[in-house]
């Protein structure tokens, strides 16, 4: 059987990374992207060229019509998922709480925590076998932000993330027995473009005496830690966590 593996976020940073060394562990790649086309026919294209197989997909995680969709095409396209990456998030420029209205709030939470779990729900119902499954590995990327909180910067994005570290733990025990396995990463400050959406692209190099190692983290060592935890060698993890942060 086939490995299929679907990553949303994926035409850039973080995603994009998993899914070049996705390809190269073997799996055709769904490259999920929202509005970048022109960065996930860029990541496939690289992938294609390596001689492995993949795919760019457009959907919003936000929305269930789309993440139904999203599914859908990849079990005719490449086959049945047996792996998922919940990359797809998103912030806004730094601010206080006191400063945030209802529109920005409902913004993150729907792309960070109901993204996730529209994506989780599709992956598990092909997945689990309960459902005639054979398997499969879930990794949440949270962030180093669920342990710190942000503040002054992005408290918002820091509670979305809490909430998908206990959605792993949850979601982990939910369906050990149905042959999947949950776990998430923690990146840190990575050199990747979501800094400039909160509006300091050069925030890493504010910050970057601050942490333990004294530097970013790149975004290849993010993926290497996801792709352990979906691997075999990974087989009793479940519920488990990866702090990528530098020690931070």
């Amino acid at each position: 059987m086939e490995k299929v593996i679907v990553i949303t976020g994926a035409s850039r940073g973080i995603g994009a990374a998993t899914a070049y060394l996705a390809a190269d562990k073997g799996y055709a790649v769904c490259v999920n992207y929202l509005r970048n086309q022109e960065a996930a026919k860029k990541v496939v294209d690289g992938i294609k060229k390596l001689g492995n197989k993949a795919i760019a997909l457009s959907a919003d995680v936000a929305s269930e019509t789309d993440v139904i969709a999203l599914f859908n095409s990849v079990d005719r396209q490449l086959g049945t998922v047996t792996a998922l990456v919940n990359n797809a998030g998103i912030l806004e420029q730094q601010m206080r709480v006191e400063n945030m209205d209802a529109n920005r709030l409902q913004r993150i939470l729907a792309t960070n925590i109901i993204g996730s779990f529209l994506c989780a729900r599709e992956a598990v119902k092909r997945m689990s076998t309960k459902h005639g499954g054979t398997g499969g590995a879930i990794v949440n990327v949270s962030s180093g932000a669920s342990r710190l909180g942000s503040p002054g910067e992005y408290v918002d994005y820091a509670a979305s993330k809490g909430a998908i570290d206990t959605m792993t733990i949850g979601l982990a025990k939910e369906v050990a027995e149905e042959g999947i396995r949950v776990n998430a990463v923690r990146p840190g400050f990575i050199d990747t473009e979501i800094h400039a959406s909160g509006g300091e692209p050069d925030r890493i190099e504010r910050v970057k005496e601050f942490i333990p190692m004294k530097r970013g983290g790149q975004a290849i060592e993010v993926a290497t830690a996801i792709l352990w935890l979906l691997s075999a060698e990974a087989s009793y993890t479940t519920g488990s966590f990866i702090d990528i942060t530098g020690g931070k």
